[in-house]
């Protein structure tokens, strides 16, 4: 890999909050079209981390860059409300749908950064912006059959099971053209039929969206068979960064897990 060949860098990064240290001198990077899983104990700092990416926490030291068309970036430089503009995108743990509107309208929120027109025009529904929202409308159409979930379109999100609310939050991503989608334990809660859905959904993504996807999850079966690398951390410090198979061998990911041996 070229020095300069990534989608998302990390150069040093740290979080505190008052006394504690979340994240300690974290550097890593992802490539474009890449798979990366972020793993670690719980309380190892991975969505704290996530939050610095998107700018959610913003009083890190170091610096994080993202690579999008237009070239590098400086998130430091770019509010939490601009991140999706520059290309990119992310779930959470929590699903955050609006459970009293429909999965298409669910879907459609996913656009807002892309509208062009304003309010105005949609409020007196010029032909600019009606033009515009039937362009979104099948784009949202087209995302949700990707997620295989066009047939329910029309009922309401709140009233869907878990694992299709999963789908909707994860196919909601693909409606800002993302260069980089950031799902929160997107398996969290899924049986198993369902986990190996979406391990084919999330390369499918890469391969027709062109999207790299960085990932916390805490089913190890899923990050290893999903991931092209690992990045381990443990009390918000780098362990390692390699392909799944050597990662799980790697003694100090091992000790970080397992503990150390006597």
């Amino acid at each position: 890999m070229k020095h300069d060949d990534y989608v998302l860098k990390l150069d040093n990064v740290t979080m505190r909050f008052g006394g504690l240290t979340a994240v300690n001198g974290l550097s890593f990077s992802i490539k474009p079209k890449e798979i990366v899983g972020l793993i670690g104990p719980n309380g190892a700092g991975k969505t704290t981390i996530f939050n610095c990416v998107t700018q959610f926490y913003d009083t890190y030291e170091g610096a994080i860059s993202f690579k999008n068309d237009e070239g590098s970036v400086n998130l430091k430089d770019h509010k939490v409300t601009e991140v999706i503009d520059l290309g990119i995108a992310r779930t959470f743990q929590n699903i955050e749908l609006v459970p009293d509107l429909s999965v298409l309208d669910n879907i459609m929120i996913g656009a807002h950064n892309t509208f062009k027109t304003g309010v105005v025009q949609h409020i007196f529904r010029t032909p600019k912006a009606k033009a515009e929202e039937k362009a979104i409308r099948e784009k949202a159409v087209e995302a949700l059959k990707f997620m295989h979930i066009d047939h329910l379109k029309d009922q309401f999100a709140g009233g869907q099971p878990y694992g299709v609310q999963k789908k909707i939050e994860i196919a909601r991503t693909l409606m800002s053209n993302p260069k980089l989608i950031i799902l929160d334990e997107p398996a969290a809660g899924l049986n198993d039929n369902e986990t190996d859905e979406l391990e084919a959904l999330i390369h499918r993504i890469r391969d027709e969206y062109g999207a790299s996807i960085l990932l916390i999850e805490h089913d190890m079966g899923f990050v290893m068979e999903i991931c092209d690398r690992v990045c381990a951390i443990n009390f918000g410090q780098f362990l390692a960064m390699d392909t799944p198979k050597k990662i799980q061998n790697h003694p100090d990911v091992q000790e970080a897990y397992l503990g150390k041996e006597e």
